[in-house]
Order: structure tokens, then C-alpha cells, then sequence
């Protein structure tokens, strides 16, 4: 019996590679053996008792050893995943992805690492291994049988590879591979695109049975088959591998397909997810023997290559468009600080700016031509949304399931590196096509604002005021210009760069402000646009000089006691009149009232400290709920009086006359100076006033 149990020790320890099952009980039969050699030893059993165990015993033990000599001749072995690796395999299957359609995209990319190692290689000239005319993936679904197949004709397995990639987690052997050939001159070691060993279990998210043929390409190779029914089913996790005559050269996958995922035997349903995620691999992908990848990855080839019919068919594929052309088209490569290949349009059809469904990056994110991003949001500022196109770099960090990147500073440096080049491709169509660019700039600037404002980083926020135009007061009316023009022409004493925001350039010429500075002969920016202010605002500064608005170089310009000539009103007249003004007004409506000579045209003007920013609280609807008076009083405006002005002269003498005339009319002037300065919403109820007025004027001339 003792020579028995040494032979029964022995066997068992070859089991454990080879059947797990019988190797349980192979172990259960050696404990009970230890028990019963010991209550033996110490004289437990009496003589009859001694018998009856030894036999069964016995018994047991041959029982035992014709099982493992059975096994142990089996050609097939049957292996368990660890316990780690069922717990990791089990996350795989149930919560990496978020599409199970990924499975598609996961194999296609390990059939592409496949192809790829095979080609590299047979670029080393390697005497040792097969070579293949045609490197392809072919793609095989069966409705009847519920079967998706996939198969490359690459590098295949050996046994010993099949137990470690595919009986192992997060050991897909490309990086051993890249670290075996890193001395190598061959560039394409490189495009491996599966970084991690967990794409081939994302097949069990569809399948509950999957079956692996493979065959490597050396010499004396043998084929071999790797299938498990997967760890879902059985807990314990199995997987057997055996030897196979029929196995071709290259690995074979056969997904037998759950019940509710027929939809993956579908060719149209197959097409669609490799249009989405692998179109762009570099090898032929076949489905039932139809290739169905027909573009090419156009951002990877040298831009000089790339035609503009190319362009045309490629960005018409990317924006779902059957008959629209970009206005812009970038190409670039770039290779430090990052490795980056990218092709950015600007679409023909303007997006609407406000609306709130287009908030995505309209770029795709892929790395080494397989798609992680249907927007590529964390390699492109928001603000560039309206660009259509592709980023590929291979040195996106991902995670395990290609789905999410994860965050470090290589996202933010292809993020600074994809602005800068785009910012400064923007500035170049400005100089070159100064009338395209003026064109695309009317109905994309909005963008560059919204970039400015949500901007952290002033580099970054001049960088994006590079490319807004306006008009200006030394420029003839539909003329554009930059702030690197501007910079260009200031005076040489000259330290800031004036604007007025006002809707457009009949009022800019016409406003009070803008005439109080014309005679400085300083040059305006005239900005249009309604986000102009706050735009201003935000920015600050541009190449280190001020932006500041008129209004506020004549509140900082103006003196405390500015002496005014008048012809028609005495200086003892003139302060009555002003003194009258301040009170028919109020103190809610004029903090402080002086006379200025800077204004000719115009009676009167408001001013107020920081008076764009004032507007800008009006516009954001800040002070909405406050009444007009309430308005007034927090704001403090400055009412400057023109005393020459005719209407200023007629009133001081009016109101001796018809006070409530001239009061009348003070008033309406007062209104048209907050019209003026931007702080009125309700035009409607000033025409009301207006008529008022008019009606009054009227009934007193025909008295």
C-alpha cells in the first residue's frame, strides 16, 4: 500500500497542470491516505477494523490511479485561471467596457499586433519564418450557428504562448516582443496598438464558449486549440489546450455567441462597428470575404501626398456629409514634445454658436489608427469645437480597456501643442487670404471669444485674441484689422490699446466718447460684437500693453476742476444752470455733475468709473430685478455738461420761462446720454418719452 501512495504523490503533482478536477481528487485521496496511515501508527484500529480500511483503501487508491493514468495520457490539458485572473477576468467581462460591441474592436487590434510583428519580423530578413504574400484579417459571422470568427494570418502561437497571453491577465506579449527587438533600426515595431492583455476576454461579454486555433510561424511548429466556456459559467474558470492537425498558420478566433447577442452574427451589424473603431487599421479587413475597410488613414501619409480630392472624399467620410467641402484644411505632423498626426477642417455649414446640443469636440481621437474617442475633448480645447477631423498619437495613456485616458501631463502638452499649431495655421490664412479669412471669421469668431473668456492662462488668452478683427477709426469703414496690426502703428509714446464697444461704426463715429479722444488722434478699435466687452475684459492686456476703453481714458483724464469758456453764459449763470440740473435730476440719477469742452456735438455725456464693466453686469442681467433709480444710485454716474452747446444755452434761459418745459427737456437729454453710454435696455419706453416731449413742444408753439 505504501509503494501505492508514493506512486498516487507522485502522479498528482503532474496533474496539476493538466486537470484540475482529477487533481482535487487525487489530493482528497492522499489526505485520507495520511489519516489512515497514522491512526495505524498510533494503534487506533483494532486487527478486523484494520482489514476493512486497508481494503477500501486499497480499493480507493486504484480506483485513483486508473483515472490519473487516463488523464495523464490525454492529449488534452486542462488548466484553471488563478484566482486573481478570474476576479480580473470577471471585471473585463462585466464592467471595463461600456459598449460590448468593443470586442470587435479589441480582437481586430490584437489580429493587427498579429500582422504587425509578423511584418517586422520579416523586415529583420529572419530565415526562420514563413512568409506570407498578403497580410490580412478575415472576419466570418453565421447567423445559423450564432458563431462570430475572426482570423489573421500572422505570427501566430506557440503551447507555451497560448498558456501565457491567454491564461494570463495583462500579458498580451507585445511588450515582451518590443523588449526583444528594442535595438532594432525598424520603425514599425511601433505600431503594436494592443497595449494590454485584456482585450482578447472582452469576447466573453458576447460569447460563453470561445475556441482558439493557432499555428506560429517557425519551423516545426504544431497547431494547437485553446477553449474555455469561460468564467461566468464556471466559476472555477477552466481552460483546456490540445494539439490539432487542421490549425493554419496565424491564430483563429470562433466566439460562440450567448444567447441575445445574435446581433453580432450579423455582416451589417460587423460592417458598422469596424466603420466605427477600425476603419482605419493597415491591413485589409475582410467579412465573408468582402474587404470593407476601403479608407485610408490620410493624417498618417506626408501631407505633401495627400490630394485635395483626398481631402474632399475623407472629410465628407469623417462629418457624415454627402456634398460639402471644408472652408480650412490643416494637416500636421509633429514629433516632440509629443508624437502627433492630425487632419483639422472647418466645415462649410456654420454650427449655431448658441446651440446647446453642439457642446462636443467634433474631432476623433484614435491611437495607432483604432478609435478611442468619438470626441476627442481632452486633447481639444472646447472653444474648437466646430472643427471636424482626427488626432492619432501613440502616446495617449489609456487604460485598460482603450476607453478612457488617463489624465497626466502628455494629454495636456498634445492639448497645448494642437492650439498653438492651429492658432498659428489661423494666423497664416489671415496673411495669406486676407478675404477668405475675414469671411470665416464672421462666423466663427464667437469661439474665439468664448476661448478667451473660459481661457486660465494669459499666454493662452493672447494667443486666441490673434485671431478676432475690427474695424478701426484709421481705417476706412468694412476694413479689418488685428491687435498685431494695431501694435504695429501705436505712436511711439504709445502704452495701451484703445476700443469702444458699440454695435456699429455709424454710432461708433457718432458717440460722445469716441469724439472726446478723436482730437488725440489716437486709433480706435471699433468692436461690434455683443460678448466684445466682457471679451476685453478678460483679456486684459495684449503683448503687454492695457486694453482700455475710451470711457475710461476720459474719466482718467479728466480733471478735478476743468476750466470751461463760455460766450453765452456767465460764470455765475453757469453754476446756477448746473446747480438747477443737479437738482431737477436728483441725486440718485447724477452723483456729480461737471462741465467739459471735450464733447461739441452733443450736450451731455455720462461717466462712469469702469463703465464697460458696468455694461457687462447689465447685460449678464446682475442688476435685472433693481429698478432703474436703483440702478442709478448704486452706479454713481457723472453727468459732463457741454455749456456751449446750444441746447445747454436755450435751456438756461427755459427754465426761467417754462420750467416745466425745460424740465421736460433735461430729462429727455439725460435719457440720451444713458443711451449713449450703453445703460438703457428699454429703448420702447425713451420713444414713449420722446413723443411726450414732441406733443408738449407742440401745444406751447401754438400757444
Amino acid at each position: 500500500m505504501v509503494s501505492m501512495y508514493k506512486v498516487l504523490r507522485l502522479s498528482t503533482k503532474r496533474l496539476f497542470h493538466r486537470n484540475y478536477d482529477v487533481y482535487q481528487i487525487c489530493r482528497y485521496s492522499i489526505i485520507e491516505n495520511e489519516q489512515l496511515r497514522r491512526k495505524l501508527k498510533n494503534g487506533i484500529f483494532n486487527q478486523s477494523m484494520h482489514r476493512m480500511q486497508v481494503k477500501r483503501m486499497l480499493q480507493t487508491t486504484t480506483s485513483v490511479l486508473a483515472v490519473v493514468e487516463s488523464e495523464c495520457n490525454s492529449p488534452i490539458e486542462k488548466h484553471e485561471f488563478r484566482a486573481e485572473t478570474r476576479m480580473l477576468l470577471d471585471v473585463v467581462a462585466n464592467s471595463l467596457y461600456s459598449h460590448k460591441e468593443v470586442f470587435v474592436r479589441e480582437l481586430i487590434s490584437n489580429a493587427s499586433d498579429a500582422l504587425e510583428k509578423l511584418r517586422a519580423l520579416q523586415a529583420t530578413n529572419a530565415t526562420d519564418i514563413q512568409t506570407v504574400d498578403e497580410l490580412k484579417i478575415e472576419i466570418f459571422t453565421n447567423k445559423l450557428e450564432k458563431t462570430f470568427t475572426i482570423r489573421d494570418n500572422g505570427i501566430g502561437m506557440t503551447k507555451e504562448e497560448l498558456k501565457s497571453h491567454l491564461g494570463t491577465i495583462a500579458k498580451s506579449g507585445t511588450s515582451d516582443f518590443v523588449k526583444k527587438f528594442k535595438n532594432s533600426s525598424h520603425s514599425n515595431l511601433e505600431q503594436f496598438i494592443g497595449q494590454f492583455g485584456v482585450g482578447f476576454y472582452s469576447a466573453f461579454m458576447v460569447a460563453d464558449k470561445i475556441e482558439v486555433y493557432t499555428k506560429a510561424r517557425s519551423p516545426g511548429s504544431k497547431g494547437y486549440r485553446w477553449v474555455s466556456d469561460g468564467f461566468l459559467i464556471n466559476r472555477n474558470g477552466y481552460y483546456e489546450i490540445e494539439e490539432v492537425e487542421n490549425a493554419e498558420f496565424g491564430t483563429k478566433i470562433v466566439c460562440h455567441l450567448k444567447e441575445g447577442e445574435a446581433e453580432f452574427a450579423e455582416e451589417s451589424r460587423i460592417q458598422d462597428v469596424i466603420k466605427k473603431y477600425s476603419n482605419f487599421v493597415s491591413f485589409p479587413i475582410m467579412i465573408n470575404e468582402v474587404k470593407v475597410n476601403n479608407m485610408q488613414a490620410l493624417w498618417l501619409l506626408d501631407p505633401k501626398d495627400v490630394t485635395k480630392t483626398m481631402h474632399k472624399e475623407f472629410y465628407r467620410f469623417i462629418s457624415h456629409s454627402s456634398n460639402s467641402e471644408p472652408i480650412f484644411t490643416f494637416h500636421f505632423r509633429v514629433d516632440a514634445p509629443v508624437n502627433l498626426n492630425a487632419i483639422l477642417y472647418v466645415p462649410d455649414a456654420v454650427p449655431d454658436f448658441l446651440d446647446m446640443t453642439h457642446t462636443e469636440v467634433g474631432v476623433l481621437l484614435y491611437c495607432r489608427r483604432v478609435l478611442i474617442q468619438q470626441s476627442a475633448k481632452d486633447v481639444i480645447p472646447n472653444w474648437l469645437r466646430f472643427l471636424k477631423g482626427v488626432i492619432d498619437s501613440e502616446d495617449i495613456p489609456l487604460n485598460l480597456s482603450r476607453e478612457l485616458l488617463q489624465k497626466s501631463s502628455i494629454l495636456n502638452k498634445i492639448k497645448s501643442v494642437t492650439m498653438s499649431k492651429v492658432v498659428k495655421f489661423f494666423q497664416d490664412q489671415m496673411k495669406k487670404d486676407a478675404e477668405n479669412y475675414e469671411a470665416f471669421h464672421s462666423y466663427y469668431s464667437s469661439y474665439f471669444r468664448e476661448g478667451i473668456l473660459k481661457s486660465q492662462s494669459q499666454i493662452e488668452k493672447e494667443d486666441i485674441a490673434k485671431l478676432l478683427l475690427f474695424e478701426s477709426s484709421n481705417q476706412r469703414p468694412g476694413k479689418k484689422v488685428s491687435f498685431q496690426d494695431y501694435c504695429s502703428r501705436m505712436q511711439e509714446d504709445q502704452r495701451e490699446i484703445y476700443y469702444l464697444c458699440i454695435p456699429n461704426r455709424s454710432l461708433a463715429e457718432a458717440s460722445p466718447y469716441y469724439e472726446a479722444v478723436k482730437a488725440d488722434n489716437l486709433e480706435i478699435l471699433f468692436c461690434y460684437h455683443p460678448a466684445d466687452e466682457v471679451t476685453m475684459i478678460s483679456l486684459r492686456q495684449f503683448n503687454r500693453f492695457n486694453l482700455v476703453s475710451v470711457e475710461s481714458v476720459l474719466q482718467r483724464n479728466r480733471t478735478e476742476n476743468e476750466v470751461v469758456e463760455t460766450s453765452d453764459l456767465s460764470k455765475e449763470d453757469l453754476q446756477n444752470m448746473l446747480e438747477w440740473i443737479q437738482k431737477t435730476l436728483g441725486q440718485d440719477k447724477v452723483n456729480e455733475i461737471k462741465t467739459t469742452q471735450k464733447i461739441t456735438t452733443y450736450p451731455c455725456m455720462i461717466s462712469i468709473l469702469e463703465l464697460g464693466a458696468v455694461r457687462s453686469f447689465l447685460r449678464a442681467n446682475v442688476m435685472e430685478k433693481m429698478t432703474d433709480d436703483q440702478r442709478l444710485r448704486l452706479l454713481k454716474p457723472t453727468l459732463e455738461v457741454n455749456p456751449n452747446h446750444p441746447v445747454i444755452v436755450k435751456l438756461a434761459k427755459l427754465r426761467f420761462k417754462d420750467e416745466s418745459l425745460a424740465t421736460a427737456i433735461l430729462e429727455q437729454i439725460y435719457e440720451n446720454a444713458l443711451i449713449a453710454a450703453g445703460l438703457v435696455d428699454n429703448v420702447q419706453s425713451v420713444v414713449g418719452k420722446v413723443n411726450k416731449l414732441i406733443s408738449e413742444v407742440t401745444q406751447k408753439l401754438q400757444t
